[in-house]
């Protein structure tokens, strides 16, 4: 999957599911029970024991899914993880080494940031989108849409601090996708391996996405 192909991906679908959990079969179940609900996204973070072999088996298995790695901090992680076979690497701050390296390699890429100097500068070094992050603790939603008033060509991805209560504001606010961890993926869900919730879970997610960039395309 190509680099292009990625970005469309997390432009149309509009959700980032965020997988940080204690095992590498939680992680598969995680990221194979939200492709099975209409997410074919997935962000293995490395604090995940075993991420890597995760994201080389997902890679190989569902070749229709964009599976990247999550809390890239440096370019020899960024290395292992295109290696392995991610189609994206994003990082919870702007770490111009990984930019530079994605870029190198032609990977979708997506620090995060949380200033508007962050922010540019994730922007210009080359980042396909820019993470806002953590987006809860400093405002929510308008936090956001005061960001996309001066910088509207700035794709962003609202994170932390999204649920079903600030889903929809955070898309009608501009952001152009939203990141999801437990509020997607329940620790409850997982170790019971309850598909089943987490699928009707995705799909109001994905409705309220679908519903809320309908709306802002009418009034805003």
């Amino acid at each position: 999957m190509k680099r292009n192909e990625v970005c469309v991906y997390i432009e149309e679908i509009g959700i980032l599911p965020s997988v940080r959990v204690v095992s590498q079969d939680l992680a598969r179940f995680a990221a194979e029970t939200v492709y099975a609900a209409g997410i074919p996204i997935a962000e293995i973070t490395l604090t995940t024991p075993g991420a890597l072999d995760v994201i080389n088996d997902l890679a190989n298995r569902y070749p229709e899914m964009a599976v990247g790695a999550g809390t890239v901090l440096d370019e020899e992680s960024a290395r292992k993880c295109v290696d392995a076979g991610a189609r994206f690497l994003t990082s919870p701050g702007f770490v111009p080494e990984v930019v530079a390296y994605a870029r190198k390699t032609d990977i979708c890429v997506f620090p995060g940031a949380l200033t508007p100097t962050e922010i540019i500068a994730a922007w210009k070094a080359g980042s396909d989108f820019v993470k806002i992050f953590p987006t809860g603790q400093v405002g929510g939603t308008q936090y956001v849409r005061a960001l996309k008033s001066p910088l509207p060509q700035v794709p962003l991805i609202a994170t932390g601090g999204v649920n079903q209560m600030t889903a929809s504001d955070f898309i009608l606010a501009g952001a152009t996708a939203i990141g999801l961890g437990a509020e997607l993926l329940p620790k409850e869900a997982l170790h019971f391996r309850q598909a089943d919730r987490i699928h009707e879970l995705a799909g109001r997610f994905l409705g309220m996405v679908r519903d809320a960039r309908a709306l802002r395309e009418t009034y805003y």
